[in-house]
């Protein structure tokens, strides 16, 4: 990668450096001023020049702010007034609790859009943590707190990249864009799925999206997702009748119609899946009875279940398979009430020439990191189901995802350093 000067100075030096046997804010000892970019591009930086690297500097920014689904905390506000000062124009929206931002700089359709996600899952029990969850805290070379992999950094990364981009080479002349949610972590009914209809009812989608969730397993760039399977849940009920257990004739135990039910459920025969996409699954979660008592034949019983599925099936036609299955059981027309609940679509971006995404995000990872990345889909779902479409195609790229969701998230300032590095690798391929 070409040697490019950084856009900003640093104004102060770092008043949240941990020291790693106390664990107390101390003042960190910092040089002034940002180092060069010729001195960022080397891979051996130390401790103390990773920690004032301006996308470490940025993931600390926004992981500062408690924006819990589907609180927002101000992460947008400080996102926004970055994209203006680079020329973007930049919309905030307030959809049904939900703070949503759209930032393009013009109105064409976007060659690239990056997406993202500015809500985090609750920290949990806060005893366990190491250090405060929103204080974006330095330990040995890593940075710790809610959001630190899932996903604030993914787009504090994708912020830096492209400010250090247009202050080396201008404004791009194809148009770019960011799309920007508060409500990724809980229903995302009013996020990313929102933003998505507004541009498609301006004939504005994106051809190109990369989303900043966590994708890699050990370093940046070694998997990159191309793709998720869907997501359905159920919640299935039996009726029976209730009796005592030494009269079963005069009961219908519910329980044995779930087991009929779970093992039919089991047996049904789904795609095998590929090296790209695993196959489709389904799992029950739950199995609830009521209240044990042992003299008590259950008059009724709940079983809940999963079912991850492939691209090669739709939402329709397995909730059509699932109802025939039951059916065949034949255990009476009131005997079961079937409920379906938070389905998600899934998506598969395939590589179908040199200019596709994934042919531009393999080369810009090779470029600096000398290898290719893993093509996987696997996962829970994400964002990029709302994103994708026949007019955009979508990939997945961010930071290692061992501690997504855990307590005390972390992740190593090396890691943020070789994103950046990877996507300002990409962005000069989608600057013309």
């Amino acid at each position: 990668m070409k040697s490019m000067p950084l856009a900003s100075q640093a104004s102060q030096s770092d008043p949240f450096y941990v020291d790693s046997a106390q664990f107390q804010l101390t003042q960190g000892k910092h040089n002034q001023g940002e180092l060069s970019q010729e001195d960022l591009s080397q891979e051996d930086l130390s401790q103390e020049d990773l920690s004032q690297h301006k996308a470490v500097r940025y993931c600390r920014e926004l992981m500062r702010r408690p924006s819990i689904t589907p609180e927002d905390a101000g992460c947008q506000q400080w996102l926004g007034e970055r994209l203006v000062a680079m020329g973007f124009d930049v919309s905030h929206y307030q959809d049904k609790g939900v703070s949503n931002l759209l930032a393009s700089f013009d109105e064409r359709p976007a060659q690239l859009a990056l997406a993202g996600h500015t809500d985090v899952v609750p920290p949990g029990d806060l005893s366990r943590w190491q250090t405060p969850p929103f204080a974006a805290t330095l330990v040995d070379g890593m940075l710790i707190g809610r959001g630190a992999v899932d996903m604030k950094s993914g787009l504090a990364v994708m912020l830096a990249a492209v400010e250090d981009h247009i202050a080396c080479y201008g404004l791009p002349k194809a148009n770019w864009q960011f799309i920007v949610t508060s409500d990724e972590e809980g229903e995302a009914e009013h996020g990313t799925r929102t933003l998505v209809e507004r541009l498609k009812a301006q004939s504005r989608l994106p051809k190109y999206c990369v989303v900043a969730e966590p994708t890699a397993d050990k370093q940046a760039g070694d998997v990159i997702k191309i793709g998720r399977r869907g997501a359905i849940s159920a919640r299935l009920t039996l009726k029976g009748k209730q009796g005592h257990v030494a009269y079963p004739k005069n009961a219908v135990n519910a329980l044995h119609m779930a087991a009929r039910v779970m093992q039919a459920l089991e047996a049904l025969i789904w795609d095998e899946g590929s090296d790209d996409f695993p196959g489709t699954s389904l799992q029950v979660t739950h199995v609830d009875s009521g209240a044990f008592t042992d003299n008590i034949v259950p008059g009724s019983c709940e079983i809940c279940f999963n079912i991850r599925y492939s691209y090669r099936y739709s939402e329709a036609g397995i909730m059509a398979r699932i109802q025939a299955c039951l059916d065949g059981l034949s255990l009476g027309e009131d005997a079961i009430s079937l409920r379906w609940e938070r389905g998600c679509q899934p998506y598969h971006t395939q590589e179908n020439d040199e200019q596709s995404l994934i042919a531009q995000v393999e080369a810009a990872i090779f470029e600096v990191t000398a290898s290719f990345p893993r093509l996987s889909t696997s996962g829970g779902t994400s964002d990029g189901r709302f994103l994708s479409s026949p007019q955009t195609q979508v990939i997945e790229l961010g930071l290692p995802n061992r501690t997504i969701h855990q307590v005390n998230e972390r992740v190593e300032l090396a890691q943020i350093v070789r994103l950046y590095r990877i996507y300002r690798a990409l962005l000069t391929r989608f600057h013309d």
